[in-house]
């Protein structure tokens, strides 16, 4: 029975080969995926280890945690005790660290580094060994500043250039005084690293004579353990933790494996969904050569051959199929990796070199993968092989299904999809949190049901499409009888393409949904004509507010502080606003009370005044962050949003309590609203900072748009691989269709059916099949777009379902299209048939 299987494997190479190119392609997403990440993951690590060669053991401020009244605060880390630390045995250096976020502008003025990855230092002393200069000397005063060399190579400064750099909003422009180098994961991710002298750092990130962290250099003999060890005998433990440099590595590591872990759990869900979409064409394929095999397998049974054998024989060929697959999707996995790898560096994002990582486990994954998924999809047909009677099968009398089959069938698939739209549909009540369960139980459940349907559902979908094949002739009707003549190949092939068409709908959907309701939250609750912040969300000086106070044309701004506070003995963070300008920059909702934020009178959002049981004119103790107290009234309880929510008070009351004041960002409203010249005189008025942004309304919303469309695009791609193994779906079904009807299309071809209309009778047949998929992919993913939304609904007052009609109909138009490119080998195969042959053949 293993030579029979072999024979039957190298006699129906052809047949099998997209069987193969499905497998192997799911296999080469799985192990590119893997090859990918563990090769980043693998440079990122050595990187940073590298980057703690010069940390044996690391001094951080210990956090205070709230408590009663109290504000949790982070202590400060002094000159005092930075000293205290160089002096304990077996210490042989200790460096202050000030870090900050740092803006740096190339020569047109831009930002370099997005903003996100853009950071700023301090040097220690003149010469640091954590940076190497490689050119120039090290910053001295608020003049001098040290850029990373991959910055200066991008940019094309050197030393001596001047260049524009921002800290939390004033632009300045230092010298470049020197470049150096720096294996900072940040700036190898594309980001870029400014370094002043130690006290221009603390003066520029608010952190004067104090230091985020102090790394301790061991002396020769002493070990990173003894030194840790007197460290937390010498330092205070409840204001400081002292950590090894080995610990901090290897934490770093484990960082970068969870980050790594999270992206490769991502591209493996992807994969699986095109290995899931494979096994419909394995499954496909061996029930086709079963049904083709059937005197053979006949034949085997009368001289002797089990069921299990006969069974076992199919299994061996998916097996060598499996193996075949996984082989070559190894190959072409190490390649995807070796690519992908190299297409971040063409996007500007620069790698830290490192050798490409194929572990044992990639290998043992692709060979597992290629021949399991191959091996349970072929199962099924195989044990039917085995119940096809010897006498029936070679008597050419094909074991059709019963009816009793049939109604167990699509009972069993209204149960399914019953149970799926009726947990679905629950889950839509539940919270947020909890109903992610048991939506992902029902979309699987529905998805299950509507597979086990489709055959019913075929007949009743493709007659709908006769009136438009009756156009084509005789072509037409000949392709609709084919289409139905065989339903649970027709649904096979059909729910193949209907997967990944049903997740790129659903995610369409709720895109377009999600930014309409951005849209109209940022249309009504916002009254300002921009909106200033910094690039990196990260917070302003409030020298950004005054300047903007002051401008010429501006008629009324706010800032947004914020400020950590205890209220009933809970964390609560206050947003201080002008109170006699936030009214005419905001438009929101007020359920109770009035708009009115001045003295003692505060605005609270609903949730917060249900959580603590307030109503306009409840009194209530806030603690703010230097320990102070105050009574506040609540003025007025107002609909919050994503953009504006929280309890709002006037900055004359929060600002006097604050440690270290700044604002997340600034609202403006100008005398003639938004325009280019206005847009112009406030970035003017605040230096061209490149770091600032200035944006309106329709700017916000496109910016997130921007987001969303990224979001897709990467979903699409990565779902594209699932659709291109259901066209080699719908290629193989149609090719092994073709050759199975030989006879018949011989036939047709002698009773006069010319050889273009035989092609036109193959290509609408793929086409009515990929319509069929799309339209039950399109209207499953809308269907789930509904459900996500219903949920997202709760906790987003503006959204409502938007219908992206235009690209439902682009889905539907990109199924036609897969269904003519997949017809056009096997059309051509048939319309190339010898009919006199066609006619002998069996």
């Amino acid at each position: 029975m293993f030579r029979t299987a072999l024979r039957n494997v190298l006699a129906h190479k052809a047949r099998l080969l997209m069987t193969v190119l499905a497998v192997m392609l799911g296999v080469a997403f799985v192990s590119g995926t893997l090859v990918f990440t563990n090769t980043l993951s693998d440079a990122y690590q050595n990187s940073s280890a590298k980057g703690f060669d010069q940390v044996d053991v690391a001094v951080q401020p210990r956090f205070q945690e709230s408590e009663g009244d109290r504000v949790g605060r982070r202590p400060e880390l002094t000159q005092a005790l930075l000293d205290k630390a160089a002096k304990v045995p077996g210490a042989a250096s200790a460096t202050g660290v000030v870090t900050g976020f740092t803006a740096i502008a190339d020569k047109d003025g831009k930002l370099i580094g997005g903003g996100w990855q853009s950071q700023g230092g301090n040097y220690w002393g003149s010469e640091d060994a954590r940076y190497p200069i490689v050119s120039g000397h090290a910053p001295s005063g608020r003049g001098e500043v040290l850029i990373d060399s991959g910055t200066a190579k991008r940019a094309g400064y050197k030393v001596g250039d001047t260049v524009r750099v921002s800290v939390d909003g004033p632009v300045l422009t230092p010298t470049v005084s020197g470049i150096f180098t720096t294996d900072d994961g940040n700036v190898a991710a594309g980001g870029s690293l400014a370094l002043f002298d130690t006290p221009t750092a603390q003066a520029l990130f608010g952190k004067k004579g104090t230091y985020d962290e102090i790394d301790v250099k061991a002396a020769a003999g002493t070990s990173q353990a003894a030194l840790k060890s007197g460290l937390d005998t010498a330092l205070p433990s409840h204001l400081v933790k002292t950590t090894t440099g080995k610990k901090l590595a290897d934490d770093q590591a484990q960082a970068i494996s969870e980050g790594m872990s999270g992206l490769r759990q991502a591209l493996l869900v992807f994969a699986g969904i095109a290995l899931f979409v494979g096994t419909f064409i394995i499954a496909n394929t061996f029930t086709m050569l079963v049904a083709q095999r059937t005197k053979e397998l006949a034949l085997l049974r009368a001289v002797g051959a089990s069921r299990r054998q006969v069974t076992r024989s199919v299994l061996i060929e998916a097996f060598v199929v499996g193996t075949v697959a996984g082989v070559t999707g190894l190959a072409a996995g190490i390649g995807i990796g070796a690519g992908l790898r190299a297409l971040l560096g063409s996007f500007g994002a620069s790698v830290p070199d490192g050798p490409l990582v194929i572990t044992p486990g990639t290998v043992v994954a692709a060979l597992a993968v290629g021949i399991v998924i191959t091996v349970l999809a072929a199962w099924l047909p195989g044990r039917r092989a085995a119940k096809i009677p010897p006498v029936a099968a070679m008597s050419s009398v094909h074991a059709k299904a019963t009816t009793k089959s049939l109604v167990l069938r699509n009972t069993l698939g209204a149960l399914f999809s019953a149970a799926g739209v009726a947990v679905v549909l629950s889950a839509t009540t539940m919270d947020t949190d909890s109903a992610q369960g048991p939506m992902g139980l029902g979309a699987v459940l529905l998805i299950i049901g509507v597979f086990i349907l489709t055959p019913l559902l075929s007949r009743p979908l493709i007659a709908a499409a006769a009136p438009v094949l009756r156009l084509f002739g005789v072509s037409g009707k000949l392709a609709r009888q084919n289409s139905v003549r065989n339903p649970r190949r027709t649904a096979a092939t059909a729910s193949a393409l209907m997967i990944g068409l049903t997740l790129i709908t659903g995610m369409t959907v709720m895109a377009g949904s999600l930014q309409t309701a951005i849209d109209k939250m940022a249309s009504s609750a916002i009254r300002a004509d921009y909106v200033v912040s910094m690039a990196n969300r990260g917070p302003l000086s409030p020298d950004v507010a005054k300047k903007l106070a002051t401008a010429d044309g501006v008629t009324a701004s706010s800032p947004l502080r914020n400020g950590p506070s205890r209220i009933d003995g809970r964390t609560e963070f206050l947003t201080g606003v002008d109170g006699s300008s936030i009214g005419k920059l905001t438009d929101l909702t007020v359920d109770d009370g009035a708009f009115e934020v001045g003295g003692t009178k505060v605005v609270v959002d609903k949730d917060r005044a249900k959580k603590h049981g307030w109503r306009a004119g409840s009194d209530f103790t806030v603690h703010f962050e230097d320990g102070k107290a105050k009574r506040l009234t609540v003025a007025g309880v107002y609909e919050g949003n994503e953009m504006l929510n929280g309890i709002m008070l006037d900055n004359k009351v929060l600002t006097p309590h604050l440690r270290d004041p700044a604002d997340m960002q600034v609202m403006v409203r100008t005398a003639h609203g938004t325009s280019a010249a206005a847009r112009d005189s406030l970035e003017k008025t605040l230096g061209l900072n490149p770091a600032i942004q200035v944006q309106d309304k329709k700017d916000i919303s496109d910016g997130i748009a921007k987001m969303f469309t990224m979001i897709l695009n990467m979903v699409y791609g990565l779902l594209g691989m699932a659709v291109i193994v259901a066209v080699l779906g719908v290629i193989n079904t149609l090719a092994m269709s073709v050759f199975e009807r030989s006879q018949e299309i011989g036939m047709l071809r002698a009773i006069g059916l010319d050889r273009r209309a035989v092609k036109r009778m193959v290509r609408l047949e793929s086409l009515v099949i990929s319509l069929f998929g799309g339209v039950l992919g399109i209207g499953l993913g809308v269907f789930f777009g509904w459900a996500a939304g219903e949920l997202l609904g709760t906790k987003l007052a503006t959204y409502e379902l938007v219908l992206p009609w235009d690209r439902m109909a682009v889905f539907l138009l990109l199924a036609a299209v897969v269904g003519v490119l997949a017809a056009l080998w096997p059309a051509r195969r048939a319309a190339r048939l010898n009919m006199l042959a066609a006619i002998k053949a069996e």
